[in-house]
């Protein structure tokens, strides 16, 4: 089995090599497939990410958010390294972190901790149907949402993976402190992830 650092070398340099006019198409098709997710469209706080690196961009899909009066919020880095949460609207001023990624300038008193987001868009390298997700390798995600693998699913927050469609895998082995996605949306569809579904 290739192993995944390998795999993640892979999946990053098969999304840096898409075309903008792919990258446009998966931006608007992922947004679609959002609309579908009722908590998408109800919750009140909403957690994102700032795309680098080939990540699809969550632009189209701010838009509809914001119109309904829904909050946006980027992930900060924290010494801990674990994640807290800012608003943030188009505009608002940002700073790069330690790896270069913009963070929303804000007092750290406003930020918010991982339980106190109704729904959080994740990105992703690789997934699987049953919710396994490969990341970046730096532990940020499942670290801040580790508190979600002890409870019944789906739960506060919603986990939902945003990746590409050729992003998918059979089957991604989980590890110890993996953190299962509730759905994955994808430009072609909304997966809703089954931890024991069958692998294909």
């Amino acid at each position: 089995m290739i192993e995944r650092d390998d795999l993640r070398m892979q999946l990053r340099a098969e999304r840096e090599r898409l075309p903008p006019v792919e990258r446009i198409a998966a931006a608007k098709g992922i947004a679609a497939a959002l609309e579908l997710l009722p908590e998408f469209i109800v919750d009140s706080r909403v957690a994102g990410y700032w795309a680098v690196g080939g990540e699809v961009s969550l632009h189209v899909a701010l838009g509809a958010l914001l119109a309904r009066g829904q909050t946006y919020h980027l992930p900060i880095l924290t010494r801990g390294r674990a994640l807290r949460f800012a608003a943030w609207r188009p505009g608002g001023a940002v700073t790069p972190n330690r790896y270069g990624i913009p963070e929303p300038q804000v007092d750290p008193a406003e930020l918010l901790a991982p339980q106190a987001i109704d729904l959080a868009l994740v990105p992703l390298l690789g997934f699987d149907r049953r919710g396994h997700r490969l990341g970046t390798g730096g532990g940020y995600y499942d670290r801040s949402f580790a508190f979600l693998k002890d409870v019944a699913r789906p739960a506060q927050p919603v986990l939902v993976g945003i990746g590409y469609s050729f992003q998918e895998l059979t089957a991604l082995p989980e590890q110890a402190w993996d953190v299962r996605m509730d759905f994955v949306a994808t430009e072609r569809e909304l997966i809703e992830c089954n931890p024991v579904a069958d692998s294909r």
